[in-house]
Protein backbone atom coordinates (compact mmCIF):
# COMPACT_ATOMS: atom_id res chain seq x y z
CA UNK A 1 0.00 0.00 0.00
CA UNK A 2 1.40 3.40 -1.02
CA UNK A 3 1.59 6.48 1.21
CA UNK A 4 -1.40 8.14 -0.48
CA UNK A 5 -3.51 5.07 0.21
CA UNK A 6 -2.36 5.08 3.84
CA UNK A 7 -3.42 8.74 4.15
CA UNK A 8 -6.85 7.99 2.71
CA UNK A 9 -7.26 5.03 5.04
CA UNK A 10 -6.24 7.05 8.12
CA UNK A 11 -8.74 9.78 7.22
CA UNK A 12 -11.52 7.21 6.77
CA UNK A 13 -10.74 5.37 10.03
CA UNK A 14 -10.58 8.52 12.16
CA UNK A 15 -13.81 9.90 10.70
CA UNK A 16 -15.55 6.57 11.34
CA UNK A 17 -14.49 6.22 14.98
CA UNK A 18 -14.40 9.76 16.33
CA UNK A 19 -17.77 11.58 16.41
CA UNK A 20 -15.96 14.87 17.17
CA UNK A 21 -14.70 15.04 13.56
CA UNK A 22 -16.69 17.46 11.39
CA UNK A 23 -14.43 17.69 8.35
CA UNK A 24 -11.63 15.76 6.66
CA UNK A 25 -9.20 18.64 7.25
CA UNK A 26 -9.46 18.19 11.03
CA UNK A 27 -7.93 14.74 10.64
CA UNK A 28 -4.59 16.32 9.74
CA UNK A 29 -4.45 17.82 13.25
CA UNK A 30 -4.93 14.48 15.01
CA UNK A 31 -1.96 12.93 16.87
CA UNK A 32 -3.08 9.48 15.67
CA UNK A 33 -2.90 10.62 12.05
CA UNK A 34 0.51 12.26 12.47
CA UNK A 35 2.09 9.38 14.35
CA UNK A 36 0.81 6.76 11.91
CA UNK A 37 2.32 8.63 8.96
CA UNK A 38 5.61 8.77 10.85
CA UNK A 39 5.32 5.10 11.74
CA UNK A 40 4.77 4.01 8.12
CA UNK A 41 7.93 5.86 7.05
CA UNK A 42 9.95 4.59 10.03
CA UNK A 43 8.75 1.01 9.56
CA UNK A 44 9.83 1.02 5.92
CA UNK A 45 13.27 2.30 6.94
CA UNK A 46 13.45 -0.34 9.67
CA UNK A 47 12.64 -3.18 7.26
CA UNK A 48 15.43 -1.91 5.00
CA UNK A 49 17.79 -2.02 8.03
CA UNK A 50 18.19 1.75 8.27
CA UNK A 51 17.78 1.46 12.02
CA UNK A 52 19.14 4.85 13.08
CA UNK A 53 17.00 6.76 10.57
CA UNK A 54 13.96 4.67 11.54
CA UNK A 55 14.41 5.52 15.22
CA UNK A 56 15.07 9.16 14.41
CA UNK A 57 11.76 9.42 12.51
CA UNK A 58 9.82 7.55 15.21
CA UNK A 59 11.29 9.62 18.05
CA UNK A 60 10.46 12.81 16.20
CA UNK A 61 6.86 11.63 15.89
CA UNK A 62 6.83 10.67 19.59
CA UNK A 63 7.98 14.15 20.66
CA UNK A 64 5.27 15.79 18.53
CA UNK A 65 2.37 13.52 19.50
CA UNK A 66 3.16 11.88 22.84
CA UNK A 67 2.69 8.49 21.16
CA UNK A 68 5.69 6.18 20.94
CA UNK A 69 5.56 3.43 18.32
CA UNK A 70 8.75 1.47 17.75
CA UNK A 71 9.47 1.25 14.01
CA UNK A 72 9.85 -2.53 14.30
CA UNK A 73 6.22 -3.02 15.38
CA UNK A 74 3.88 -4.52 12.78
CA UNK A 75 0.51 -2.80 12.49
CA UNK A 76 -2.38 -3.81 10.22
CA UNK A 77 -5.01 -1.68 8.53
CA UNK A 78 -7.81 0.21 10.25
CA UNK A 79 -5.67 1.01 13.32
CA UNK A 80 -6.84 3.97 15.45
CA UNK A 81 -5.49 5.66 18.59
CA UNK A 82 -8.07 7.89 20.27
CA UNK A 83 -6.63 10.75 22.39
CA UNK A 84 -3.35 8.89 22.21
CA UNK A 85 -1.09 10.72 24.66
CA UNK A 86 1.08 8.24 26.56
CA UNK A 87 0.53 5.27 24.24
CA UNK A 88 3.61 3.03 23.93
CA UNK A 89 3.98 0.17 21.43
CA UNK A 90 7.06 -2.04 21.67
CA UNK A 91 9.36 -3.34 18.95
CA UNK A 92 8.03 -6.89 18.53
CA UNK A 93 4.35 -5.97 18.91
CA UNK A 94 2.06 -7.34 16.20
CA UNK A 95 -1.31 -5.61 15.73
CA UNK A 96 -4.04 -6.93 13.45
CA UNK A 97 -6.77 -5.07 11.58
CA UNK A 98 -9.38 -2.69 12.99
CA UNK A 99 -7.74 -2.33 16.40
CA UNK A 100 -8.53 0.67 18.64
CA UNK A 101 -6.35 1.96 21.50
CA UNK A 102 -7.13 4.76 23.95
CA UNK A 103 -4.80 7.09 25.83
CA UNK A 104 -2.13 5.68 28.11
CA UNK A 105 -2.14 2.15 26.68
CA UNK A 106 1.14 0.23 26.86
CA UNK A 107 1.87 -2.78 24.66
CA UNK A 108 5.15 -3.73 26.27
CA UNK A 109 7.40 -6.46 27.56
CA UNK A 110 8.16 -7.76 31.04
CA UNK A 111 11.87 -6.99 30.83
CA UNK A 112 12.80 -10.67 31.17
CA UNK A 113 12.27 -11.92 27.62
CA UNK A 114 14.33 -12.02 24.44
CA UNK A 115 13.22 -12.21 20.83
CA UNK A 116 9.42 -11.88 20.63
CA UNK A 117 8.77 -10.05 23.89
CA UNK A 118 5.72 -7.91 23.16
CA UNK A 119 2.06 -8.89 22.69
CA UNK A 120 0.21 -9.90 19.55
CA UNK A 121 -3.14 -8.12 19.23
CA UNK A 122 -5.52 -9.84 16.83
CA UNK A 123 -8.26 -8.25 14.70
CA UNK A 124 -11.09 -6.08 16.08
CA UNK A 125 -9.62 -5.65 19.58
CA UNK A 126 -10.32 -2.58 21.74
CA UNK A 127 -7.94 -1.63 24.56
CA UNK A 128 -9.25 1.07 26.90
CA UNK A 129 -7.48 3.98 28.57
CA UNK A 130 -4.52 3.22 30.78
CA UNK A 131 -4.49 -0.53 30.14
CA UNK A 132 -1.14 -2.34 30.14
CA UNK A 133 -0.61 -5.49 28.09
CA UNK A 134 2.79 -6.89 29.01
CA UNK A 135 4.46 -9.99 27.55
CA UNK A 136 4.73 -12.10 24.41
CA UNK A 137 1.24 -13.61 24.38
CA UNK A 138 -1.83 -13.14 22.18
CA UNK A 139 -4.98 -11.12 22.79
CA UNK A 140 -7.61 -12.95 20.76
CA UNK A 141 -9.79 -11.32 18.13
CA UNK A 142 -12.95 -9.38 19.03
CA UNK A 143 -11.80 -8.87 22.63
CA UNK A 144 -12.07 -5.85 24.93
CA UNK A 145 -9.58 -4.80 27.61
CA UNK A 146 -11.07 -2.58 30.32
CA UNK A 147 -9.58 0.75 31.42
CA UNK A 148 -6.65 0.45 33.82
CA UNK A 149 -6.33 -3.32 33.44
CA UNK A 150 -2.94 -5.01 33.61
CA UNK A 151 -2.95 -8.03 31.29
CA UNK A 152 -0.15 -10.56 31.82
CA UNK A 153 -1.53 -13.72 30.23
CA UNK A 154 -3.17 -15.01 27.04
CA UNK A 155 -6.65 -13.70 26.26
CA UNK A 156 -9.03 -16.02 24.34
CA UNK A 157 -11.04 -14.63 21.40
CA UNK A 158 -14.33 -12.82 22.07
CA UNK A 159 -13.36 -12.02 25.68
CA UNK A 160 -13.78 -9.07 28.03
CA UNK A 161 -10.87 -8.55 30.44
CA UNK A 162 -10.81 -6.24 33.48
CA UNK A 163 -8.82 -5.84 36.68
CA UNK A 164 -5.29 -5.91 38.08
CA UNK A 165 -4.09 -8.43 37.18
CA UNK A 166 -6.49 -8.71 34.26
CA UNK A 167 -8.86 -11.65 34.14
CA UNK A 168 -11.53 -12.74 31.70
CA UNK A 169 -14.96 -11.82 33.08
CA UNK A 170 -17.04 -12.46 29.98
CA UNK A 171 -16.85 -14.52 26.80
CA UNK A 172 -19.20 -14.56 23.84
CA UNK A 173 -19.56 -17.16 21.10
CA UNK A 174 -20.36 -14.69 18.35
CA UNK A 175 -18.02 -12.18 16.73
CA UNK A 176 -18.21 -8.76 18.32
CA UNK A 177 -19.23 -6.02 15.86
CA UNK A 178 -17.33 -2.76 15.97
CA UNK A 179 -20.47 -0.95 17.22
CA UNK A 180 -20.26 -3.04 20.43
CA UNK A 181 -16.80 -1.72 21.27
CA UNK A 182 -18.06 0.11 24.37
CA UNK A 183 -15.30 0.59 26.93
CA UNK A 184 -17.39 1.94 29.84
CA UNK A 185 -20.19 -0.57 30.53
CA UNK A 186 -17.94 -3.51 31.37
CA UNK A 187 -18.51 -6.15 34.07
CA UNK A 188 -17.14 -5.29 37.52
CA UNK A 189 -15.95 -8.55 39.16
CA UNK A 190 -15.06 -6.83 42.46
CA UNK A 191 -18.55 -5.34 42.74
CA UNK A 192 -20.08 -8.72 41.87
CA UNK A 193 -17.95 -10.49 44.51
CA UNK A 194 -18.91 -7.93 47.16
CA UNK A 195 -22.61 -8.29 46.27
CA UNK A 196 -22.29 -12.08 46.54
CA UNK A 197 -20.62 -11.78 49.95
CA UNK A 198 -23.33 -9.39 51.14
CA UNK A 199 -26.03 -11.87 50.08
CA UNK A 200 -24.23 -14.73 51.83
CA UNK A 201 -23.79 -12.61 54.97
CA UNK A 202 -27.48 -11.67 55.00
CA UNK A 203 -28.51 -15.32 54.62
CA UNK A 204 -26.14 -16.35 57.44
CA UNK A 205 -27.42 -13.57 59.70
CA UNK A 206 -31.04 -14.56 59.10
CA UNK A 207 -30.19 -18.20 59.82
CA UNK A 208 -28.48 -17.21 63.07
CA UNK A 209 -31.51 -15.16 64.15
CA UNK A 210 -33.77 -18.16 63.43
CA UNK A 211 -31.50 -20.47 65.46
CA UNK A 212 -31.42 -18.04 68.41
CA UNK A 213 -35.21 -17.81 68.33
CA UNK A 214 -35.45 -21.62 68.23
CA UNK A 215 -33.06 -21.95 71.21
CA UNK A 216 -35.08 -19.39 73.12
CA UNK A 217 -38.30 -21.30 72.46
CA UNK A 218 -36.67 -24.57 73.58
CA UNK A 219 -35.45 -22.96 76.81
CA UNK A 220 -38.86 -21.48 77.55
CA UNK A 221 -40.46 -24.87 76.92
CA UNK A 222 -38.03 -26.57 79.31
CA UNK A 223 -38.62 -23.85 81.88
CA UNK A 224 -42.40 -24.36 81.73
CA UNK A 225 -41.93 -28.12 82.17
CA UNK A 226 -39.83 -27.53 85.31
CA UNK A 227 -42.44 -25.12 86.70
CA UNK A 228 -45.25 -27.65 86.09
CA UNK A 229 -43.33 -30.37 88.01
CA UNK A 230 -43.06 -28.15 91.03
Amino acid sequence: MGMLQHIREEIKVIKERDPAIHSSLEVFLYPSFKVMLGYRIAHKLYKNKHYFLARWVSQRAARKTGIEIHPGARIGSGFFIDHGNGVIIGETTVIGNNVTLYQGVTLGGTGKEHGKRHPTIEDNVMISAGAKVLGSFTVGENSKIGAGSVVLHEVPPNSTVVGVPGRVVKRTKNCMPREDMDHTDLPDPVKEDIASLQQANSALTNRLIDLEAEVKRMRNKEKRKEENKT
